[in-house]
């Protein structure tokens, strides 16, 4: 693993799986992702990992336009590194799910490194009255889902986005052989180092929510990518803080957001991705290192820049 004095904080404001009836601070409008993403840039987070919402409904939307309509005013507002999903959700077609990526050129583009079920119907079981017809049904089939990413597909999003646009990748592994996926490509030269890897745990369908789990992960990145890595970490849910934690006690960095926790404390919502951000800041500055600028991230990751983006 490469370390570094420097902690690089990933905010994920709204991701795909929470839906509006499950926390009120959910972002979902383009008004709303703006500012929970320059609220969580000025609490310190470096890179902000972004998914876009129709806004008539809160579901998760791939289009570009949707991406669009929040995107620019981040931009124009913070120097914060917008990083683009590619995962979606999904319910998208392939294709679809690459809409935003295109629109943006961005700097970074999540890519999620092999298929996986990816259940969150759990999460359905808090809520008491649904907003919107689409929710439930969204949340309770996510039993019968699997989110599907290919080798096909995973090469092809290297080439059309990464080499197309010089677009780097947090690569999202949610279980080790994730790991050997992402060796595969950079043994092919597909992908160059460093590689930022992403650490997700605790998704029922990837590896569980355990310590040992996340040491073992870094354990096999370290025989498969020696120090050419960056490792961040982040748990689903109520373990988020715990595993961020353990990322930086690693030497690693950290992703938190309400993306992949609504919360902030046991049975306490966040009431802004900031809150979020706040938290793992003097989590960080107290285990004694600092917390990395945008500028200091986009030089740790090989970054194109933020003036080299498609909007």
């Amino acid at each position: 693993m490469r370390k570094s004095s420097k902690v690089i904080i990933t905010c994920a404001p709204t991701g795909s799986i929470h839906t509006p009836s499950m926390s009120p601070h959910l972002p979902v409008t383009p008004d709303q992702i703006a500012e929970a993403a320059l609220g969580a840039a000025e609490a310190g987070a470096a890179v902000l990992h972004l998914h876009a919402r129709n806004p008539a409904d809160g579901s998760p939307s791939p289009r570009g336009e949707d991406f669009m309509a929040f995107l620019p005013r981040i931009k124009q507002s913070t120097d914060a590194v917008i990083n683009i999903s590619t995962g979606g959700s999904a319910t998208m077609s392939l294709d679809a799910r690459l809409e935003g990526a295109h629109a943006a050129q961005p700097e970074v583009c999540s890519l999620n490194m092999g298929p996986l079920i990816f259940d969150f119907s759990a999460a359905g079981k808090r809520v008491e009255t649904w907003q919107h017809e689409w929710e439930r049904e969204y949340v309770e089939s996510s039993r019968g889902r699997i989110m599907y990413n290919d080798n096909a597909f995973i090469e092809l999003i290297m080439v059309e986005v990464g080499h197309a646009y010089g677009t780097r990748f947090e690569f999202e592994c949610y279980d080790v052989g994730h790991l050997y996926t992402l060796a595969h490509f950079a043994d092919r030269g597909l992908v160059e180092p460093p590689f930022l890897i992403q650490a997700v745990i605790g998704i029922l369908g990837g590896i569980g929510p355990d310590p040992r789990n996340l040491a073992h992960m870094v354990t096999i990145a370290d025989s498969l990518f020696g120090d050419d890595y960056f490792l961040s970490a982040f748990a689903a849910g109520r373990h988020q803080m715990d595993f961020c934690t353990q990322s930086v006690l690693l030497g690693g960095h950290a992703r938190v957001g309400l993306e992949d926790s609504l919360f902030i404390g046991k049975g306490q919502l966040a009431a802004s991705n900031a809150e979020q951000v706040t938290r793992i800041r003097q989590i960080v500055e107290a285990l004694g290192r600092e917390v990395a600028t945008p500028a200091e991230a986009r030089e740790m990751l090989g970054l194109k820049g933020g003036d080299r983006v498609g909007f």
